[in-house]
């Protein structure tokens, strides 16, 4: 991740969508209709759109994940019991690592061999605080063992070399030789199997603050230097644009499309103006809560003109679209460490990030991959601890709540909504996607993202016989609600039975301020 943003023509785009957006209609007594088109399936949803993304930040690792294997925090080999039973109960893909701007100086070496005699140094980008190098390469793996997750790592063209991404990768996936030799007198015989390898990580800032052109030269040069063992691939993942820098896609794709498998795109949601964030994570009143909800929706603009690029070089979409930075972006805990990005985690979060996977899945022929920023204790985390203590927040239980949408097949919805709107900003009030797993059942969410007024929804359903619904619901009274060590269970998941189907359709009340997931019997 930056510290810099483009928000170049955002007024003109709020500004637009105020005058184009119909008349506003309050969604009390409004009613939504919809309608799912099973006997149209679409693409895939693949479960890497469920990413996780674990930077050397703050307490995103030590504190957070690792606590070392003499810590009365029960932990396995260093990484502690609790947090890894929660990602995996999240079923979590893929773990990016180490960075976000720490890989952008992060030199593999120094994260080998025995921890004791490893190299301190200085986290130049997070906080200026010593980083020990605890958690290398093999730590890593063992994480990934635990969790049962893939490698998504991220190599270092910031200030590294192609021989020394070269030796990375030989290191990690050589089934004998040298490196392989050297792996294994640390502990690790076998190869890993490394999935994806990013070139380089926000080439355009922290990663070496180039411009397109050179960095799609670079791109070419450090790709062609990653070599996978026979009978094996690692997917390359090309460091893409920031926000709307339409430029710079343009130009990857067409100097250097042909030597990578995938494009990134890093997009925060910054209300209140941008950079720098200013946003409270916590106390904010519903100007701030639609504003939130107003730049989450963006993705889909950027999501939609990106792919319409790729598209022109990359018709068959063999190129995937990565947005493997996403979520929101407050000023940090009062009290907190500076430059650590520690924020609470609301139900405002939860609704953006149902906004996010639902515009994923209108995507999902090009976007393949996503990673919400980040897993623990940064950002809009999973998961939050304090010592011995954890606590889910919202944002997991929506995650949690999508589980059926990782490998499904995507279903077509059209939703006609009435718009929610305060002050400048208007939005539909209603946002959904629907799939079918892989196990044949149809699940279907849907968000109402007014915090005021409850929305009635009904979905005609084209091809779906289902004669009975269940589901789960989050919410609460308040747009603030949060989980804290106190009140680790304030928000949580309940049953929700405002669901019924009626004739062919599907009839659902959807509360004010709610995430609710429906499976179709």
């Amino acid at each position: 991740m930056t510290k810099f943003f483009r928000r170049s023509s955002l007024a003109m785009l709020m500004a637009a969508t105020v005058l184009s957006t119909p008349a506003l209609a309050d969604t009390d007594g409004q009613p939504t209709t919809a309608t799912i088109e099973a006997s149209k399936p679409g693409p895939v949803y693949h479960k890497e759109v469920f990413t996780q993304f674990a930077e050397h930040l703050g307490n995103g690792i030590y504190g957070g994940l690792w606590v070392g294997k003499n810590s009365k925090i029960p932990n396995t080999n260093g990484f502690r019991n609790d947090v890894v039973s929660a990602l995996k109960d999240l079923s979590v893909p893929v773990i990016r690592w180490p960075g976000g701007c720490f890989a952008d100086e992060y030199h593999w070496r120094e994260g080998i061999g025995a921890p004791a005699k490893r190299p301190v140094k200085v986290n130049t980008h997070w906080g200026g605080v010593t980083e020990p190098n605890a958690v290398g390469t093999h730590e890593y793996f063992e994480l990934l063992r635990q969790v049962g997750a893939e490698a998504y790592i991220s190599g270092n063209v910031g200030d590294g070399t192609p021989r020394e991404m070269a030796e990375w990768v030989e290191y990690m996936t050589a089934p004998a030789g040298s490196l392989a030799d050297e792996r294994a007198r640390n502990g690790h015989k076998e190869p890993w199997k490394l999935q994806y390898f990013g070139i380089g990580n926000e080439l355009w800032g922290c990663g070496g603050s180039m411009r397109p052109e050179f960095a799609a030269d670079e791109t070419r040069r450090y790709a062609t230097f990653v070599k996978a063992p026979a009978d094996t691939k690692i997917i390359k993942v090309a460091s893409g644009a920031n926000v709307d820098d339409y430029n710079w896609t343009e130009t990857m794709m067409r100097v250097a499309g042909d030597k990578v498998d995938g494009l990134s795109l890093h997009y925060y949601t910054l209300p209140e103006g941008g950079w720098p964030p200013k946003a409270d994570p916590v106390n904010f009143d519903e100007h701030g809560w639609a504003d939130t909800l107003n730049e989450a929706r963006r993705i889909d603009e950027l999501v939609t003109k990106h792919s319409a690029i790729m598209d022109k070089y990359d018709p068959e979409k063999r190129v995937f679209l990565a947005v493997d930075e996403w979520g929101t972006w407050f000023a940090q805990d009062p009290g907190t460490h500076p430059g650590f990005l520690r924020q609470q985690n609301t139900l405002r979060d939860a609704l953006v990030a149902s906004i996010h996977l639902d515009i994923f899945a209108k995507h999902a022929d090009r976007v393949r991959m996503t990673a919400i920023a980040q897993m623990v204790n940064v950002l809009q985390a999973m998961i939050l601890t304090d010592g011995s203590k954890m606590v889910l927040t919202p944002t997991y239980h929506v995650f949690e709540m999508y589980k059926p949408w990782q490998d499904a097949t995507v279903l077509p919805i059209a939703i006609k909504s009435p718009y929610y709107g305060k002050d400048q900003f208007t939005m539909p009030a209603v946002s959904g996607s629907a799939v079918k797993a892989k196990d044949g059942k149809v699940h279907v969410a849907l968000s109402n993202l007014d915090p005021n007024q409850s929305n009635t929804v009904t979905i005609k359903l084209d091809g779906i016989s289902a004669s009975a619904v269940s589901g789960r619901i989050l919410t609460s009274s308040a747009m603030n609600a949060h989980n804290t060590f106190a009140a680790p269970d304030a928000i949580k998941p309940a049953a929700f039975t405002g669901a019924s189907v009626q004739g062919g359709q599907l009839v659902v009340t959807l509360p004010a301020k709610s995430v609710v997931v429906l499976e179709l019997q």
